[in-house]
Parts: C-alpha cells; structure tokens; sequence
C-alpha cells in the first residue's frame, strides 16, 4: 500500500474525525474518506467504526494502526537519515530537558557543543516530564533529559538511567535560619518552600515528615519548572529554596546561600535519565549529545 495511505490511517486514528484528519494531511473530507476506502478493500478489513460524535478503531483497525505507525516512523527516520548522509553533516536536533538538568549540567553541554558545532541548530524544550513525554511522542523532539522516576510505563519510551543530583534546603545570607546549626522540617515549612515539580514519592515523604493529613496535598509556596526563577525568589525573600546542590554550589561556596542541615530529611536526589522512543534510530547529532550525556 502506498505510504501516504498509511498516513491517512493514522491521521484519522489520532483525530478520531474525518474533518479534523482531513485538515492535517491537507485533503478534503471526501478526498480522506476515499483513500480509507480504498485501504479497506485492499485489506478486506474495516478499519473504522464510523460513530455519529467520533471515529474510533475496530480491533482489526488497532492491529494494523499499530504496524503502520511503525512504518511511517521508519520511512520518516529513513527520510531524515538519508539528506544527513547525502549533506554529510551532524543535522540540526531537537530536544527536552526537565528543570534540574537544565540547572545543573546542560549549559556548559550546550556551549561545548556549540563551539565544537557552530553551524548546527538545536532546539531545546524545558518543561515538565509530563510536557517533554508529550513532545517525544508527537516526534516534536528526539529525546530528553529529566527525573525518570514518575515516569509512566509506556512500552514506547526506552529509559537509560543517566545520574543522580542530590539536594537540599538552602536560605539566602542574614535569613532566620540561616545562623541555625539545625532546623526541624516544621520551621522549614513555615517561611515558605520554593521548588521544582517534585516527584510523587518525594511529596509522600515530605508529607510524612510533616505529619500532613493522608491525600492532602504537599503545602508549597511556589513550584515552577525554572530553577532560576527559584533562585531569585530565594535570595530576595525568607523563602527557602529545594534546590539539586550542583544548582546552588557557587552561591554556597561564596556564602549567598547556606544549606540548611534538617535532621528528619534523609538523603534526597533527582534520578536523571534519558528518554528516547524504542526502535528509534538517533540523528546523528542526537546520537553525539546522548554520548556527551551518558560520558
């Protein structure tokens, strides 16, 4: 079957509507239905149930949707790999990373890669797992960086542990806390904690710690995916900041800010790792920067 075919399977699998199929491969509706049509006979399958509020997939529609999205991913890889070999070049990339690692090892990656690469573009997308899981599997990016540990059981994603980033409570200079030798976590939580998106077990300890009520929610002051934004509020306020050491380590070696040592919190760290989809075969340049990372 001819591969554009293929893409209009899929296109109305994802859409679960003509219309909406129709408008992202660029056809008009009785243009779509006809090439389903036409699919269908060649397979002697019905692919759709063709309902009056959406399309859904019969089995028999599942069974080859999940072959053909297989195909077109490697036709698309194929595709890209083919003008990077005839250029001869690294090719541009597109990635993620979460806020921990965007905060710690990526901007001394990037600007090794940049002046190694200068006439390579790149991408890169911080957010949250649940955004960049997001943007992996609509191909938007290649691959990306982040705490692996919420991470869904999804038989698409493969996951290479990468590195663990421990962490802590850190005050500004002069804060109240900060002349402490020790501070109980209750104290810790009444000037305020500013952070990350922390994982669930993470805010199950805490919660603990804290002797909250069983479900409810971890009290945060502000949670935001940018750890610099953290780091401001930290200094400028009695905000204490949750924030991975390697983020921070400048500010405590010079004094602007002092780790709070909270006897109740055992060792903590963000579990880094590497998502990529299975069977997908890197860009070159991808290919280079997971070697960087896994160095």
């Amino acid at each position: 079957m001819d591969l554009k075919r293929w893409i209009h399977v899929l296109a109305v699998a994802d859409r679960r509507s003509f219309v909406r199929a129709a408008e992202q491969v660029h056809l008009s509706q009785p243009a779509l239905t006809r090439s389903i049509q036409a699919a269908e006979a060649e397979l002697g399958l019905l692919l759709f149930e063709r309902g009056p509020q959406e399309v859904t997939a019969t089995p028999a529609g599942k069974f080859v949707i999940e072959r053909a999205r297989q195909l077109v991913f490697n036709s698309r890889c194929l595709e890209r790999d083919v003008t990077l070999y005839r250029n001869r070049g690294l090719g541009d990339a597109a990635f993620g990373v979460g806020p921990i690692p965007a905060a710690t090892f990526l901007p001394p990656l990037l600007a090794d890669l940049r002046r190694e690469h200068p006439g390579v573009n790149l991408r890169v997308e911080i957010s949250n797992w649940e955004l960049l899981v997001k943007r992996l599997l609509e191909e938007d990016i290649e691959f990306f960086v982040a705490d692996m540990r919420d991470l869904p059981a999804n038989p698409l994603l493969h996951i290479e542990p990468l590195r663990e980033e421990p962490g802590g409570f850190y005050v500004r200079r002069g804060h109240p806390l900060a002349r402490r030798r020790s501070v109980p976590i209750r104290e810790v939580w009444q000037h305020g904690v500013v952070t990350v998106r922390l994982p669930q077990g993470v805010r199950t300890l805490l919660s603990r710690l804290l002797d909250a009520e069983p479900g409810a929610p971890l009290p945060l002051a502000l949670e935001c995916d940018n750890l610099h934004v953290l780091r401001t509020v930290a200094m400028h306020s009695e905000s204490v900041l949750a924030s991975p050491h390697a983020a921070v380590v400048d500010d405590v070696a010079s004094g602007t800010l002092k780790k709070l040592v909270v006897p109740e919190l055992p060792a903590v760290a963000a579990h880094i790792g590497t998502i990529t989809l299975r069977g997908r075969t890197p860009s070159p340049m991808a290919r280079l920067i997971l070697e960087r990372l896994a160095a």
